[in-house]
């Protein structure tokens, strides 16, 4: 997809995200919609090697998803593949339902690993990718891509650094950290809760080459991610600049909706603002 389609494609996937929520009654929008961008930018740029006609693949380049409570956007993700029908979608958190309120694996095709308490998937993410390094050495190829998408509330975490700490020491080249950077969690801003200072800094402290961008702009961030699946020598991280709830006005940047569904006046106040956006993309030259 060129620029112009990946920004729609994010588009439609927050227009699933306040569907599936309003549906539910329940579920975070905040973090999912910050997040719309980046998916779209990994999912559907070429920059991550998968086989979307199959969600059970494994031979490809690798996704998980650390903040599990943003679910909705890797399903809405999951729907533009075809792995999820619509009828799914409006099945999310109930009882049985294969959309459970953080990814299960057990239960939907293409997660790789249950995910969503916090700190857990950087860790989980280093592993796979020194086992596919070991694999690859072992048959002299180039070892599968992994990346790893983080909260920035998530790295308060101690868990997360022993994450980092192996990760450099190991020189896992072929991992990728990207952290949705929009200074909100449950209970404030980051910045307040428990500041990560100078992110970029302490990230490159323990080893990782580091890269800041603006997380909506899909560009920027298929240049990023390039960049850094092509990348030797040293683990990357990718540092999105986002807003939560992007997309949706009433939803920016308001703690309160990092767990709250939107009612159904709501939901159709802010389907009609994904509209008009949609509408605007689709006219610009």
């Amino acid at each position: 997809m060129d620029t112009r389609d990946l920004r729609l494609a994010a588009n439609a996937m927050r227009h699933d995200v306040i569907r599936m929520l309003a549906q539910s009654k329940s579920g975070h929008p905040g973090g999912s919609l910050s997040a719309a961008d980046i998916v779209a930018a990994l999912f559907f740029s070429g920059v991550m090697d998968y086989d979307a006609g199959n969600p059970d693949d494994r031979t490809g380049d690798r996704f998980f998803l650390s903040k599990g409570h943003a679910a909705p956007i890797l399903y809405a993700a999951y729907h533009r593949l075809g792995w999820l029908s619509d009828d799914d979608l409006m099945t999310l958190r109930q009882l049985g339902s294969k959309l459970q309120g953080h990814p299960d694996s057990h239960a939907c095709p293409g997660v790789e690993v249950c995910s969503g308490s916090l700190g857990q998937g950087l860790s989980v993410s280093a592993g796979c990718a020194l086992g596919l390094k070991i694999d690859a050495a072992a048959v002299g190829a180039t070892p599968r891509q992994v990346f790893c998408l983080l909260g920035d509330g998530e790295l308060q975490e101690g868990s997360n650094w022993e994450a980092l700490m192996f990760a450099a020491h190991r020189g896992l080249d072929n991992l990728c950290a990207i952290v949705d950077l929009n200074n909100l969690q449950i209970d404030g801003h980051v910045t307040d809760v428990c500041s990560l200072g100078d992110i970029d800094a302490k990230l490159a402290a323990f080893g990782w080459d580091v890269t800041r961008v603006d997380g909506h702009d899909v560009a920027a961030a298929v240049t990023a991610l390039t960049a850094a699946k092509a990348a030797a020598g040293a683990p990357q991280a990718v540092v999105c600049e986002t807003v939560k709830g992007k997309g949706v006005s009433f939803m920016e940047d308001q703690a309160s909706w990092h767990g709250n569904a939107p009612s159904p006046e709501q939901a159709a106040t802010a389907l009609a603002e994904l509209d008009a956006e949609r509408d605007a993309i689709e006219k610009e030259a």
